[in-house]
């Protein structure tokens, strides 16, 4: 749906060159000369940039209309992942480029915020937590006397991803990662 620059506001979605974006700031500027325009803080919502964009006096957006919808993460066939809402039992599958880097901390049973576009129900996006908690399922062992200058060791996470940790953390524990750095935060007791 094309809205004028006039109808916009913060949490607008939309669309230009294949790539989707949500409004987070805007100003319009009415300067001595010239035209006025739109001076916005567009976030584009596949890799999460805060970009700067000057929208014309004029001009038109391709408004999204979207809708919020759960599904519990089931399985990974190849480089499909499949999905299912529980309220109406939808199975949908999607690709792991779909997911970026957060394709590595997804587990059995996870419940993932997808994002689509009310008027044709395609997916968008996920929303993504701030942090997930995974299982240490195996570790390089700590050699005496080599604690001095490593004060980390590659530790593998029950979804397959590979970080660093810190030395005390063993197999079997549970730790707090980060999922916009893919980086260590705690253990988890």
């Amino acid at each position: 749906m094309l809205i004028n620059i006039s109808k916009i506001k913060k949490g607008i979605y939309f669309k230009n060159k294949n790539n989707f974006y949500k409004i987070i700031d805007f100003l319009h500027v009415k300067p001595g000369k010239g035209n006025a325009f739109l001076r916005t803080k567009i976030k584009n919502i596949k890799n999460g940039n805060i970009i700067k964009y000057i929208i014309p006096c004029g001009a038109k957006i391709n408004k999204i209309n979207i809708i919020s919808k759960y599904y519990t993460y089931l399985y990974k066939e190849k480089k499909e992942y499949y999905l299912i809402n529980k309220s109406n039992y939808n199975l949908i599958s999607l690709s792991k480029n779909f997911f970026n880097k957060y394709s590595m901390l997804i587990k059995k049973n996870d419940i993932i915020e997808i994002i689509f576009n009310k008027d044709n129900n395609e997916p968008l996006f996920c929303k993504y937590k701030k942090y997930v908690i995974l299982k240490v399922v195996n570790s390089e062992s700590v050699i005496k006397g080599n604690t001095k200058k490593n004060k980390y060791k590659k530790s593998i996470l029950e979804t397959g991803l590979s970080i660093y940790t810190p030395l005390f953390i063993k197999i079997g524990d549970y730790i707090k990662i980060n999922t916009k750095t893919l980086k260590y935060i705690e253990r988890i007791k």
